[in-house]
């Protein structure tokens, strides 16, 4: 029988955007990865290796409560982005995570992607803890750097310590509505009940040794047969394809289960499933980030749960977000890449007629904007990696719906911007992907706004007015008379009937006398009519109705509008 190994648990980092959850993470690695992400937002998922000395060190004496022994090697945390738009990759997060935490910035309590992140844990029945992070923003708070959660807590005036509570229970209650049973994990009688609130600031490191010992121990105590790992394969995603000086093309892999051999063969996904073989086989050093690492060790073995960096030759068509296995032989590795090239899932989108084009910097990216688009009923025309260029936009120019010709370009680089400037074809493009929905958002909302003033503009609003008794200013050639505006809006240029016959048109509104556009309901205002006759055709205190066009009343139903004078008008 093969030898098995602990492997140190996948903890998954999940919650809304800017809650805090790579500044959480810099906390117990003491980095400064959140610094150097664009927008301070992360963007691709990471993977950060803790070792359990880190943890014991952390820790401190809070370990000691849990009293048992501790056989895992560490923690593998894996940092996803937080927003919307990475659904697609959080929920393979989720879904290979043994643990996760959910981060929720204490004083805002529950936000949009706090629910999906909740709800792709209920999905995948991951357990969690809940992290209410920044304690440290409370109005009145006194921050002891490092400290555990209770005894800062202690510290706190008592006025301070009410306030916390209040928010503590507050947060507390926003979670037992969505279903589960919480408690502050120091009040916890079980956990496998419980969902486990451990308050802590990712600023200050108040907290994080319970969270820490909480993570531990749940792994220890729960996981512990599920951590089990048998030599021989190995199991992986790819986070990341970049160039690496001195090595090429590299690959970023999360292996979540199994083992990785240097001279292993590499089966990578894709729409044609590739074979290649180990050329280096490189891990960060512990407590740095995959991502943004640039000092590497070069190992002979890698075990489950790992970040590790490949070299390989072949690599440069590879995006990532694929799927990879490892395998021992030619062989073996010829049979997994016939399964994947049949069980790969293709990106999903409405491929017929009318949609978005996407352009993105890797397969995890596209994911994301095509769930987001797909969430807000959007189709999606052709979603590929790489810049966007000149095929884009004669495929955006046969798009028919103007509010869908557009280009959606996250991370990559816009090679035809002035072509598209020209064709008047919008890209939108941005190194972080919730702005280019905020820029296509805006500019569609600003695009209806032009188009339905224009459409306004055709049409002929209904108004009722009276003339006033005593104010016959001129009785012809135009007749002048004092009006009052019972409803709706008068214009200069409309035409005015009487008993459903047109009597004449208004060539000049004058209020307070001064020349206006217009009369709106309560105005009291003089008005030359053309055509009209004073004792003949119009007499004081006769009411008149604008003249309008049944297809003035359609394109106000079209619009929204009230239509009741308009039908009273016609």
């Amino acid at each position: 029988m093969e030898d098995t190994k602990i492997r140190q648990p996948i903890v998954a980092i999940l919650g809304h955007v800017d809650h805090g959850k790579t500044t959480l993470l810099d906390k117990i690695r003491g980095s400064s990865v959140a610094d150097k992400e664009a927008g301070a937002i992360t963007q691709h998922s990471g993977a950060s290796e803790i070792p359990i000395e880190t943890v014991k060190n952390v820790c401190g004496k809070v370990l000691d409560k849990l009293k048992i022994n501790i056989d895992i090697p560490g923690l593998l945390f894996l940092d996803s982005p937080g927003h919307e738009a990475f659904t697609a990759i959080r929920k393979r997060g989720s879904s290979i995570a043994d643990l996760a935490i959910l981060i929720i910035d204490i004083n805002e309590g529950f936000q949009p992607q706090t629910d999906e992140s909740l709800n792709f844990l209920k999905e995948f029945k991951t357990p969690f803890i809940v992290a209410a992070n920044k304690i440290d923003r409370i109005a009145g708070w006194v921050s002891y750097p490092g400290l555990c959660f209770i005894e800062s807590l202690e510290k706190q005036p008592e006025h301070i310590r009410e306030r916390v509570e209040e928010m503590i229970y507050r947060l507390i209650g926003q979670i037992s509505e969505r279903g589960f049973d919480c408690e502050r994990f120091d009040r916890v009688d079980d956990f496998k009940k419980s969902i486990a609130v451990v308050p802590c600031s990712g600023q200050t490191g108040e907290g994080v040794p319970e969270l820490l010992m909480m993570l531990t121990g749940l792994s220890q105590s729960f996981l512990k047969d599920k951590l089990k790992v048998e030599s021989g394969r190995g199991d992986g995603s790819i986070l990341e394809v970049k160039e690496f000086t001195g090595l090429g093309t590299t690959i970023d892999v999360i292996l979540y289960d199994g083992e990785i051999n240097k001279d292993d063969f590499l089966v990578i996904g894709g729409k044609e499933a590739i074979i290649t073989k180990i050329r280096a086989l490189l891990k960060p050093k512990p407590l740095k980030e995959i991502r943004i690492e640039k000092d590497f060790i070069k190992i002979d073995n890698v075990v489950a749960a790992a970040g590790v960096k490949i070299a390989a030759p072949g690599l440069n068509g590879v995006v990532a977000g694929s799927p990879i296995k490892f395998v021992k032989t030619k062989e073996e590795a010829e049979v997994e890449r016939k399964k994947m090239e049949k069980e790969c899932v293709k990106l999903e989108f409405d491929k017929q007629g009318d949609g978005i084009i996407l352009r993105a910097d890797t397969l995890g990216s596209l994911e994301a904007l095509i769930h987001m688009l797909k969430q807000r009923g959007i189709s999606v025309k052709k979603a590929e990696v790489g810049p966007v260029v000149k095929r884009d936009l004669v495929e955006a120019e046969a798009v028919s719906d103007r509010y869908i010709k557009a280009i959606f370009a996250f991370n990559v680089k816009n090679d035809v911007e002035s072509e598209a400037k020209d064709k008047g074809i919008p890209v939108f493009r941005s190194e972080v992907i919730y702005t280019i929905f905020e820029q296509y958002e805006k500019w569609v909302t600003e695009e209806k706004e032009k188009e339905r003033q224009e459409k306004l503009s055709k049409i002929t609003m209904p108004a009722k007015i009276k003339l006033i008794k005593g104010f016959v200013f001129r009785q012809s050639d135009p007749a002048v008379v004092g009006v009052e505006v019972l409803e709706g809006v008068l214009k200069s240029g409309t035409r005015l009937k009487k008993d459903g016959k047109v009597i004449g048109d208004v060539k000049q509104i004058q209020k307070e006398n001064e020349t206006v556009s217009e009369a709106k309901r309560g105005d009291k205002v003089a008005v030359s009519i053309n055509g009209a006759v004073v004792g003949r055709s119009i007499r004081e205190g006769d009411t008149l109705f604008v003249a309008i066009h049944r297809n003035d009343v359609m394109m106000m139903r079209e619009l929204g509008l009230d239509t009741k004078l308009a039908e009273e008008s016609l």
